[in-house]
């Protein structure tokens, strides 16, 4: 009777809002198939999300479910081809773009019943008006809100218990506001044709909620996590930094303790041996002798520890360094800004085959009431990236990887900036970040490194 009166929503409208549904999550990122591809592939799907629909509307009610896997088996297939994403990225927006179609279909549906029945009502035309005007409101409005939290750069890496929550929570959603049309003789069924209705549009409508909030906190949980892994790293940094001045300090007092022993081996008698002596105890110290000295007591360790890691790996590592310029910021962020960006150097060059072109030069002078923090070191033109960010070559990317980014946030921290570029050969990291007003210093032309 309930269908009679008020007639469910035709599978063509189901099948055109399921693909617009999908469409919207295809065109939140940015890998997706070329413009002319796109309009093919979204042609194909449209057709084959729309016989399904039709097909399914002529299965008997118990092969429903069926139907309505085989719609949503075509929307993830729509998904995964036209949005160049993993099986679980495009499980997780098939699941979204089923309750965004289920509460515009629904929603669409229910105003169309009030305002377009019974037939005395306005006729097609109008009510092929209002259909191009509420889906196209309805799914415009979708793509600005989901574009609030799917950014096109932003990669989706959604976990497998992420998925399970979304899909649990779109069957749950899509099982409730049909559970009236499925059967009356239930205790969360309707009886009534608008009741029907209010219900569906009802709880699609907190399903998309649910899905909306889950997204937000999935975002917030993950900037927690990266926050935390950058200030771990911040931290060990700082460790490093205070082991490397302990290790400093050894090495400066064996250096003169050594100095006493070589008196001591001068005073051999025999002169061969001795000068044997003394040609390898000055070249095995020689190395330790020379510290850094930039004005900046922070600087001093990192360059000098950095110095001899690369001595010892056949790295030429120069430097023309106003270490006073960064009295402003704090011993962490300088040891964090130097060191990231020193190993970033190194791992560099060390992939360079030409041993003669392993060379790193570093500087550091103030220009405009600009510090400006430059590293430039050859590497071999190959470099990682992932939406247009440089990932680590490390195999272990959960402990690597954060370099680049906590040089970013420290920059940020202090108002500046941070510049990546590739130029013939080189690759050249820029770190320029305002001095405070209160600081006082004195402003010199960039130098010219050796």
């Amino acid at each position: 009777m309930i269908v009679e009166t008020l007639p469910d929503i035709p599978r063509v409208l189901t099948g055109l809002a399921e693909w617009a549904a999908c469409l919207v999550y295809v065109l939140l990122r940015r890998h997706r198939l070329p413009v002319a591809r796109l309009v093919l592939v979204a042609a194909t799907a449209l057709g084959v999300v729309v016989a399904v629909q039709v097909l399914a509307d002529e299965l008997p009610r118990a092969l429903w479910p069926l139907g309505m896997a085989s719609a949503v088996a075509c929307m993830f297939a729509f998904i995964v081809t036209a949005a160049r994403v993993s099986a679980r990225d495009a499980g997780y927006f098939a699941a979204r773009a089923l309750v965004l179609a289920e509460l515009v279909a629904a929603a669409h549906w229910q105003i169309h019943c009030f305002f377009f029945l019974p037939a005395d009502r306005p006729g097609t035309a109008w009510q092929a008006v209002f259909f191009v005007v509420a889906y196209g409101t309805a799914f415009v409005a979708a793509y600005l809100i989901e574009s609030r939290h799917f950014r096109p750069a932003q990669p989706l890496d959604v976990t497998t218990g992420e998925l399970a929550s979304a899909v649990a929570i779109a069957l749950v959603t899509f099982f409730m506001s049909n559970i009236s049309f499925l059967s009356a003789n239930t205790p969360f069924s309707g009886r009534l044709g608008l009741e029907i209705f209010y219900i569906r549009t009802l709880v699609d409508l907190c399903g998309f909620v649910a899905l909306y909030a889950q997204q937000g906190q999935r975002l917030q949980h993950h900037a927690a996590a990266e926050v935390k892994a950058i200030d771990e790293m911040l931290r060990r940094q700082h460790g490093q930094y205070l082991q490397s001045k302990r290790s400093i300090e050894i090495v400066n007092r064996k250096y003169h303790d050594l100095k006493h022993q070589i008196g001591v081996i001068r005073a051999e008698g025999d002169p061969g041996l001795r000068a044997d002596y003394l040609d390898s105890l000055e070249a095995s110290v020689s190395g330790y002798a020379a510290q850094a000295d930039t004005g900046n007591g922070v600087l001093d360790v990192v360059l000098t520890t950095k110095s001899l890691e690369c001595a010892e790996r056949g790295i030429d590592l120069t430097y023309v360094v106003d270490g006073a310029a960064l009295d402003f910021m704090s011993a962490m962020d300088v040891s964090a800004v130097f060191g990231n960006a020193l190993e970033n150097a190194i791992d560099g060059v060390l992939a360079v085959p030409d041993p003669e072109r392993r060379l790193i030069k570093v500087a550091v002078f103030v220009r405009d009431r600009f510090v400006m923090m430059t590293f430039e070191n050859y590497f071999t033109g190959e470099l990682r990236t992932e939406d247009g960010d440089i990932v680590t070559r490390r195999s272990d990317r959960d402990r690597h990887g954060y370099g680049l980014k906590s040089i970013r946030y420290t920059a940020e921290k202090y108002g500046g900036s941070m510049t990546v570029n590739t130029e013939d050969g080189w690759f050249v990291l820029r770190i320029l970040v305002p001095i405070p007003a209160t600081t006082i210093t004195t402003t010199a032309p960039a130098p010219a490194l050796p």
